[in-house]
């Protein structure tokens, strides 16, 4: 099978099922694991990456008002490579090529018009049945089986661990600048790791919020999973911020959200173990330093 992938977090699980050697396409953002970056690219940004968080939402804000989509795609290198499958997703316009683009340019290979899935998880579990999905397509259904069995096994283990524990209390933000909370699974991860997701909405996307509604939450936690954004990218985005988060009593911590958080793949249960080392480090391995950052620490909240 010839695939496609118009996804980092479908490249992953295409990977994590054995068939990397099947992947003929990927993004330009798909960077795991490592020896994918040395396949075709079929995407592009429209956005320079010198841009502040602040002139990324404003540009991508004016992008979709105009109804013009972020990310170009190479149709001609798409048909030049005949996939039989394309995997690619509807759910949020600013993660991905957006559908209709996709979808006219498999239209234009005519009767060799390859497989179009587009995957659209919302939560944790719906990531698990997104692999079992794909693993049927692919012809792995007994290793997708298997790897989510895996996967599900160490989110039970982070359950058991912080059991008991006072939940503490949390505000995730997917972009710094404006703020904006957390959506979809992230509120989910929260709850797993021990933690009480103040202003996420489990299900929903992520929206702006005023800083004095994070304020206004108590939070004794703040995480920042910028999307889209490394670790010392998002570090540089809580230095350009200034003062705001000195008006917060809460301990401050920044992860590598383009790497975990705002995948939907077999790394949001990475993502569900950083959390609660964050939260819980008496009870779980405490987060990696490489993984994620305190930037502060508020000495009351670790009695």
């Amino acid at each position: 099978m010839r695939i496609a992938s118009l996804l980092p977090s479908a490249t992953e699980i295409i990977c994590a099922l054995g068939m990397e050697d099947d992947l003929v396409a990927v993004t330009h953002e798909c960077d795991y694991p490592a020896s994918v970056r040395a396949k075709p690219v079929l995407t592009r940004s429209v956005l320079t990456a010198d841009r502040s968080g602040v002139e990324v939402d404003r540009h991508i804000r004016e992008l979709l008002h105009q109804g013009s989509s972020i990310y170009a795609l190479d149709a001609g290198r798409l048909a030049a490579l005949a996939p039989d499958l394309i995997l690619t997703q509807e759910l949020c316009e600013v993660c991905a090529v957006s559908y209709p683009i996709v979808e006219r340019a498999a239209r234009q290979l005519g009767s060799s018009s390859p497989q179009l899935i587009s995957l659209e998880p919302e939560r944790l579990d719906d990531v698990f049945q997104n692999i079992l999905f794909v693993g049927g397509l692919v012809g792995r259904a007994d290793a997708a089986e298997q790897l989510c069995a895996r996967l599900r096994a160490r989110v039970a283990t982070i359950e058991a661990r912080v059991a008991g524990l006072r939940r503490r209390r949390v505000v995730c933000l997917e972009w710094v600048d404006p703020a904006y909370n957390c959506g979809h699974w992230t509120p989910e991860l929260v709850t797993i790791a021990g933690g009480e997701e103040r202003l996420g909405v489990a299900g929903r996307p992520a929206h702006p919020l005023e800083w004095q509604q994070v304020i206004d939450a108590e939070p004794e936690v703040v995480v920042v999973m910028a999307c889209g954004f490394s670790l010392a990218r998002s570090l540089q985005e809580i230095e350009a911020a200034g003062s705001r988060f000195a008006s917060l009593a809460a301990d401050l911590w920044v992860v590598d959200g383009n790497a975990y958080f705002s995948r939907p793949g077999p790394r949001l249960v990475d993502s569900v173990e950083i959390m609660a080392g964050i939260l819980h480090p008496e009870a779980v391995d405490p987060a990696r330093p490489t993984t994620a950052r305190r930037v502060n620490e508020v000495p009351s909240r670790r009695t």
